[in-house]
């Protein structure tokens, strides 16, 4: 059983930077495809971004390409989340997951193991 937490989220001005981390525990987390998802109060939870379990580019939603860089360090079991020139509209609660889909990686059904998520909030 795979336990995942999420640091790094904060308040932040339109334009400013955040990395967030995740950290797992308690599975082989090189198996494992890691994914960021977000969820903005009232809103459905949404895909931001993926990256495969040897890490190399990741997958991105269109509203985060070319902002977001999703990367991660097998050998610390953590996945991070750069995210630059940030938008109230990325205000979220960012979750991070992991799973082995068969299917797409965009889809959240595919994910096995969530963590809490990490409050983002970018002002005007």
């Amino acid at each position: 059983q795979m336990q995942l937490g999420e640091s790094g989220g904060g308040l932040v001005q339109a334009g400013g930077s955040l990395r967030l981390s995740c950290a797992a525990s308690g599975g082989t987390f090189s198996k494992y495809v890691m994914a960021w998802f977000r969820q903005a109060p009232g809103k459905d939870r949404e895909f931001s971004a993926a990256i495969s379990p040897g890490g190399g580019a990741g997958l991105y939603s269109d509203s985060v390409k070319g902002r977001l860089v999703i990367s991660r360090d097998n050998a610390k079991n953590t996945v991070y989340l750069q995210m630059d020139s940030l938008k109230p509209d990325d205000t979220a609660v960012y979750y991070c997951a992991a799973g082995r889909p068969s299917g797409g990686r965009q889809d959240l059904r595919n994910y096995d193991y969530w963590g809490h998520g990490t409050q983002v909030t970018v002002s005007s």
